[in-house]
């Protein structure tokens, strides 16, 4: 039996409806296309191109596709592994009509949640081959009616996908606490409703701000665009000062890129939280090609 995760799993039941959705806004009204090719039982090859070595994700999404359509997939290349291009990672047999009616939903779904974890892998890698142990996660800057594609590719490419809703972590921005009117009155009044079972997330400006926030008893202080000596300076003094008073961990977040990824992974900050893993992600290219019946 393979140790290998079932990324799968993780799906929630309501996923399958999108995937119908997504069919329909597709196929609105007649499949011209379709009429031409009729019902002959074919079989397609979807092949992974481009020029880069990369990571497979969205095999659910991609399969569920077809499977809403009466078509089979076989996997070749299983979800998370690594390919070079040009690879023959699936093989889809049905009717003609019906693979080119899946064809580009599935290819869209496939090639931006394989580009969402090829990205998300490099730059875990990356800040591993730098040194970092802590955490590497995305954000919440995603697309609406698209975040779960987009937050599966990221966990797929081994980064912590971070917060997926407004309801799954309490994260207190600038924002909240203009106005609330300080860091301790709006988590006091967040962990009123909150409870014991969610986290508390508060960005800060500087340190006299992460101080309150920790002794107003946050449990992740987010340093917002510190770099640097300060953010390390700060980071190395507040844990020193809160050992065994206070657990939490600290956040940096704002402008982590891959160019500048080595002088912010520094083990002084538990979590580096970067929208470079899923915004202006380039896709995975990957084509679908009807093969010709043998005898003819």
């Amino acid at each position: 039996m393979s140790n290998k995760p079932i990324y799968a799993h993780l799906l929630p039941p309501s996923w399958k409806t999108q995937v119908a959705t997504w069919l329909e806004e597709d196929a609105p009204s007649f499949d011209y296309g379709g009429f031409v090719v009729g019902e002959a039982e074919r079989e397609a090859f979807l092949f992974g191109k481009g020029s880069q070595r990369a990571v497979l994700a969205g095999v659910p999404f991609f399969t569920e596709v077809f499977e809403q359509l009466g078509c089979k997939v076989e996997w070749h290349v299983q979800e998370g592994e690594e390919f070079d291009p040009i690879k023959h990672v699936a093989t889809v047999r049905g009717k003609a009509r019906l693979l080119l009616l899946g064809e580009r939903v599935a290819l869209n779904l496939l090639a931006r949640c394989s580009g969402i974890a090829t990205k998300s892998k490099r730059i875990l890698d990356n800040a591993r081959s730098y040194g970092y142990t802590g955490v590497i996660a995305g954000t919440r800057k995603t697309t609406p009616g698209f975040r779960l594609v987009e937050k599966y590719g990221m966990r797929v490419g081994g980064v912590d996908p971070h917060r997926h809703d407004l309801s799954s972590m309490i994260m207190l921005k600038d924002n909240h606490i203009w106005s609330c009117g300080s860091i301790t009155a709006a988590i006091a009044q967040a962990r009123s409703v909150g409870g014991f079972s969610l986290l508390l997330d508060v960005e800060v400006r500087n340190e006299k701000e992460a101080e309150e926030a920790i002794e107003a008893g946050a449990d992740v202080i987010m340093l917002d665009n510190m770099e640097g000596d300060e953010l390390v300076s700060v980071a190395r003094r507040l844990k020193e000062k809160w050992s065994g008073k206070r657990k939490f961990l600290f956040e940096s977040s704002g402008n982590i890129t891959e160019s500048n990824l080595r002088e912010r992974a520094i083990n002084e900050i538990d979590i580096l939280s970067t929208s470079a893993v899923h915004q202006s992600v380039q896709h995975i290219d990957f084509s679908l090609k009807i093969q010709q019946p043998r005898d003819q």
